[in-house]
């Protein structure tokens, strides 16, 4: 498959490989998935200008984080959380926090999985416009300047069709639509464990 292209199967075995135990999520995989993911993104174009930019620094960051001296810190979500909190790291001002960055991936995968949720439920000729929209205004928007928030909405009412967009963003339409019920599966087990840890350690609201 081309490698510059999304593939939904590369994101599932990524995803899948990243749960470790019962409550936890690995980095390096995670983070793996996550770049698979940003392609759609990218592929996209400008519709998703507002999102994808963000999203390739902070992927960026944590893989800095991993490749440090103290990167065993960051093998984890949660040991990463741990750390971070235990130390006192997330109070300091001159400090780029992994957790407060990683929470910025985590909001952009519950959009991703979304709409693609949405998209799997389309049939070909259908406009993905509005489901894009519904998985906007459900996740990301809350997030969002009111400027920003008008000007993606605005933005995507150029989606194309289903087929017009699985056929731009994937090497194989029908492998993909086979593949999008497992890969969602597997990312919806990421993000709940991900969001499952911003409650234990009480993160959600970092500024």
């Amino acid at each position: 498959m081309s490698a510059d292209r999304f593939d939904l199967e590369r994101v599932h075995n990524f995803f899948d490989a990243s749960l470790k135990d019962e409550d936890d999520v690995l980095m390096d995989e995670y983070l793996s998935g996550y770049n698979e993911i940003f392609k759609f993104f990218s592929l996209m174009g400008s519709v998703f200008s507002f999102v994808s930019s963000d999203l390739k620094q902070k992927i960026e960051i944590l893989e800095e984080f991993r490749k440090k001296d103290n990167g065993d810190k960051f093998y984890s979500i949660k040991t990463m959380m741990d750390y971070e909190k235990a130390a006192g790291l997330l109070v300091k001002t001159d400090y780029v926090s992994g957790s407060r960055t990683l929470l910025r991936l985590h909001r952009g995968l519950d959009f991703i999985r979304e709409f693609l949720k949405s998209v799997g439920g389309l049939q070909n000729n259908d406009k993905t416009c509005h489901a894009c929209q519904a998985a906007y205004n459900g996740t990301l928007a809350k997030y969002h300047p009111w400027l920003v928030r008008k000007g993606a909405n605005v933005a995507m009412y150029a989606m194309p069709t289903r087929e017009q967009l699985l056929k731009k963003v994937c090497a194989d339409m029908d492998r993909a639509i086979e593949v999008l019920p497992q890969m969602l599966e597997v990312t919806a087990k990421v993000y709940d464990r991900t969001d499952n840890l911003y409650t234990e350690f009480d993160l959600h609201s970092l500024p």
